[in-house]
C-alpha cells in the first residue's frame, strides 16, 4: 500500500470513527484491512447521506447526487479525480469483490429523500430500503467474503432492510419535523394514524393508534432480521462478529420501540455506548 493510498484510508476511518456511530461498533472488530476497506465503503455512503440530509437547496442537492453517481461511473473506469474517499474505494475494489453499482443505489434512495417521495405500501418502502440500506449490507458482504456466494447477498439485503425498518420507527418525529414520512399510508390508515405533534413538539397518539402501529411495525421488522441472520454462518468468524454486532444494536433499539413506542415520541431513542460495546463483546464472542 502506498503512502497516498494509506492516508486515503486513514481519512475514511477518521470520517468512520466520528460519524458512524452504531456501525463503528461492528466496523472495528474486522481485521485491520477489511476494517479500512468498509471504512472507505462507509465513508462514501456517508457523502451521499449528508447530501440528501443537507440544507442545501432541493436543486442543488439533485445535482450533487448527480456528481457523486458520474464519480461512481468513473471510479468503475479507474478514475478517482484525486479524491481521497474515492481513492480509498477504489483500492478497496481491487482487493475485495465491492460492488461499485450498489452505491448508485444509495443515489437513487437519497434522491427519493430528496424528492420528498411518499409510500403507499409495504411493498413500496421495502424498495426504497433495498436502495438505502439493502446495498449497503450488500456493499459490506463485497468485503467480507462468504461460504455461500449465491445465498449471501439477498441475506445481507434482506439484513439492511431490517435495520432501515428499526430506523424508520426510531426516527418517525424527526423525519415528520423535517418533512418526511416513511410509514407506509395502508399502514396509517389500519391504524387510523394521522401523524401530527403535540403542543409539546412530540408525537401525538390520542388513542393509541400509532403505539400499536409501531407494534406491529418492529413484529414485522422481526422476519426480516431472522431472515437476514441466517448470513452469518456464512461469514468468517470476525466478519460474523461484525454483521452480529450491528444487526445485535439495532435489534436491541427495536425490541425496545416494541416494548415501549412512547420512547420515541420525543427524542431519537439509542443505546448507551457501554450497552452498545457489551453487544460488540457479545458478538466477537460468538453469542451475538
Amino acid at each position: 500500500m502506498t503512502a497516498t493510498v494509506a492516508e486515503a484510508y486513514a481519512t475514511c476511518e477518521h470520517i468512520t470513527r466520528r460519524e458512524a456511530g452504531n456501525f463503528y461498533y461492528g466496523i472495528r472488530l474486522l481485521p485491520a484491512g477489511k476494517r479500512a476497506a468498509l471504512c472507505a465503503v462507509y465513508a462514501l455512503a456517508r457523502r451521499i447521506d449528508d447530501i440528501g440530509d443537507g440544507d442545501l437547496p432541493v436543486e442543488e442537492k439533485v445535482q450533487g447526487l448527480a456528481g457523486v453517481r458520474a464519480s461512481v461511473q468513473a471510479l468503475a473506469a479507474g478514475d478517482d479525480g484525486g479524491d481521497p474517499v474515492l481513492a480509498a474505494v477504489g483500492d478497496a475494489a481491487r482487493r475485495h469483490p465491492v460492488p461499485l453499482d450498489a452505491f448508485e443505489e444509495i443515489v437513487d434512495g437519497a434522491e427519493m429523500d430528496v424528492t420528498g417521495r411518499r409510500y403507499a405500501t409495504f411493498e413500496e418502502l421495502v424498495g426504497y430500503c433495498r436502495c438505502v440500506a439493502g446495498s449497503v449490507g450488500r456493499l459490506c458482504l463485497g468485503v467480507f467474503g462468504s461460504r455461500d456466494g449465491d445465498r449471501a447477498p439477498a441475506l445481507a439485503d434482506a439484513l439492511g432492510i431490517a435495520l432501515q425498518q428499526t430506523n424508520i420507527l426510531r426516527d418517525i418525529r424527526e423525519d415528520l419535523v423535517n418533512g418526511r414520512v416513511y410509514l407506509p399510508q395502508e399502514d396509517l390508515d389500519a391504524h387510523g394514524v394521522e401523524l401530527r405533534l403535540d403542543e409539546r413538539g412530540a408525537l401525538d397518539d390520542p388513542d393509541g393508534g400509532l403505539a400499536e402501529l409501531i407494534r406491529a411495525g418492529v413484529a414485522r421488522a422481526r422476519g426480516w432480521y431472522a431472515d437476514g441472520e441466517r448470513l452469518v454462518p456464512l461469514l468468517d468468524r470476525r466478519s460474523a462478529a461484525c454483521t452480529t454486532a450491528m444487526s445485535g444494536i439495532y435489534r436491541e433499539l427495536s425490541e425496545r420501540i416494541g416494548a415501549d413506542p412512547a420512547l420515541v415520541y420525543d427524542r431519537r431513542l439509542s443505546l448507551s455506548g457501554r450497552q452498545k460495546a457489551l453487544v460488540a463483546v457479545r458478538a466477537l464472542a460468538g453469542r451475538g
